[in-house]
C-alpha cells in the first residue's frame, strides 16, 4: 500500500445579475511554464489523429470550472491552480476556452445549488504570474470568471457561488451575456481539482458536482482530479501539469472517436507524480463501495458543539464498516495503491436499478481507455 494513502483527502474532495467588474488582486506566484453542438456525441476534429495535428482540440469550445477556486493564491497550490494548468492545456491543443468558476474554495459541496440571491461573475484582468499569456488569441480571449454571491463586485470575504452554480449559470446565460457564445461549449470540464476524487468521497466532490452540472443540460462534461505528495497537504505544478497534458490528450482521443456525450460524465484522477513511481497506463474503473477517508465528530467538553475532522481508514481492518472496499475495479485502488490514471462513469441518475441510458457509448469509451487513451 503506497504512503499516500496515509493522508488521502483535503476535503474535496433565475434572480441573476452577471457583471464584468475590476480585477482581483494578483495571486502568489506560481511556477512558469515551461464547433460542434454539445446536444450530441462530438464531432471530429479537424482532419488528422488525436495526437497528429499541432491543434487537436481546434475549433472546440470549452467550459472550464472546478470547486478550489479561482484564486490560486495558496502556497500549497490547493485553492485553484490547477485550473489555469488545464485552461493552459487546452488552449495549446488549439481551444477556445472560458473559466467560470468558484470565487472561493468550495471543495466538499457536492451538487450544491444556491436557491435565492443574486451571484455575479467577474473578470479577472491579472492572473497569476506565469499563466498570463495563456490562450492568447483566442475567439473569446478565454477569460476567467470568478462567480461570487453577492451583487458585486466580489471582495476577499465576499461568499463564493458553489461549483454547480457556476456551470448552471454558465450553461443558462452566463456565457452568452459574457463570452458571446450563443450555444453550448462542446464540453464542460472540471478542475484538476487538489486530491483525488475517489470511492466515497465522490459524492461530496464538488468538481464531480459540477460535472453533473453540466450533463444534467446533456453538456458533455469531464471532471479531472490530481493526488498531491505523499501527505497529501500539498500538490505539486509538476502533476497537475502532466494532467493538464494527459488531458487534453485524452479529450482529443475523445472528440476523434465521437466519445463525447451528455449522457454521462467522466471522471478521471491521476496519480501523483513526484513519489519516485511511474505513472501507470490509464484503467477503466467503478467508484469504490469503500472509503479513504470519512467525516468524524468529536464532541468538545461534553456540550452541543463538536469538532469536524477526518477520519482515515488507513490500516483499519475489513470489519464491515465505512473502510471496507470490496470491490476489484475500485477507483481508489488502481490510483492509490497501484499509481494509475484512473477512468470512470459517472451519472446523475440515482434512481437503483435503473437501466443504463447511453450503453453503446459506454461501451466504446471503454474500450478505448483500455485500448486507444493516451497511456500516461
Amino acid at each position: 500500500m503506497r504512503s499516500a494513502r496515509r493522508t488521502l483527502l483535503a476535503l474535496t474532495t433565475a434572480g441573476l445579475v452577471v457583471t464584468g467588474l475590476g480585477a482581483t488582486g494578483a495571486p502568489k506566484e506560481a511556477a512558469p511554464a515551461a464547433t460542434s453542438s454539445a446536444k450530441h456525441p462530438g464531432k471530429p476534429g479537424k482532419p488528422g489523429s488525436p495526437t497528429g495535428p499541432a491543434k487537436p482540440l481546434a475549433g472546440m469550445r470549452v467550459l472550464i470550472s472546478n470547486d478550489d477556486g479561482m484564486q490560486a493564491a495558496k502556497p500549497s497550490n490547493s485553492d485553484g491552480l490547477g485550473l489555469y494548468e488545464l485552461r493552459r492545456a487546452m488552449c495549446d491543443a488549439g481551444a477556445d476556452v472560458v473559466v467560470m468558476a468558484p470565487w472561493q474554495v468550495q471543495s466538499g459541496k457536492g451538487t450544491a445549488v444556491t436557491n435565492g440571491g443574486v451571484l455575479t461573475a467577474q473578470q479577472r484582468t491579472t492572473l497569476p504570474a506565469g499563466y498570463e499569456k495563456d490562450c492568447a488569441g483566442t475567439p473569446s480571449g478565454s477569460p476567467v470568471f470568478g462567480v461570487c454571491l453577492a451583487e458585486g463586485p466580489c471582495g476577499k470575504d465576499t461568499p463564493s457561488a458553489t461549483p454547480a452554480d457556476t456551470v448552471k449559470l454558465a450553461l443558462r446565460g452566463g456565457l452568452k451575456a459574457k463570452a458571446g457564445w450563443t450555444e453550448d461549449p462542446d464540453v464542460v470540464l472540471t478542475g484538476i481539482n487538489s486530491g483525488p476524487n475517489v470511492a466515497a468521497s465522490v459524492n461530496d466532490s464538488g468538481t464531480v458536482g459540477a460535472a453533473v452540472a453540466a450533463i444534467d443540460q446533456e453538456v458533455p462534461a469531464v471532471a479531472f482530479s490530481a493526488e498531491g505528495d505523499a501527505g497529501n497537504t500539498a500538490f505539486p505544478v509538476a502533476t497537475y501539469r502532466k494532467e493538464a497534458e494527459f488531458g487534453a490528450r485524452f479529450l482529443a482521443g475523445m472528440r476523434h472517436h465521437r466519445l463525447l456525450t451528455g449522457k454521462f460524465a467522466v471522471k478521471v484522477d491521476y496519480p501523483d507524480t513526484t513519489n519516485g513511481e511511474p505513472t501507470r497506463a490509464p484503467v477503466w474503473t467503478r467508484v469504490g463501495n469503500g472509503a479513504a477517508v470519512f467525516h468524524d465528530y468529536a464532541q468538545k467538553n461534553n456540550g452541543d458543539s463538536f469538532d469536524i475532522t477526518l477520519g482515515l481508514c488507513v490500516g483499519k481492518p475489513q470489519t464491515g464498516g465505512e473502510c471496507d472496499e470490496s470491490r476489484a475495479d475500485a477507483d481508489q485502488t488502481w490510483l492509490l495503491d497501484r499509481n494509475h490514471i484512473t477512468v470512470a462513469p459517472i451519472t446523475w441518475d440515482r434512481t437503483y436499478g435503473t437501466s443504463v441510458d447511453g450503453r453503446r457509448e459506454l461501451r466504446e469509451l471503454e474500450n478505448y481507455v483500455k485500448h486507444g487513451a493516451p497511456r500516461a
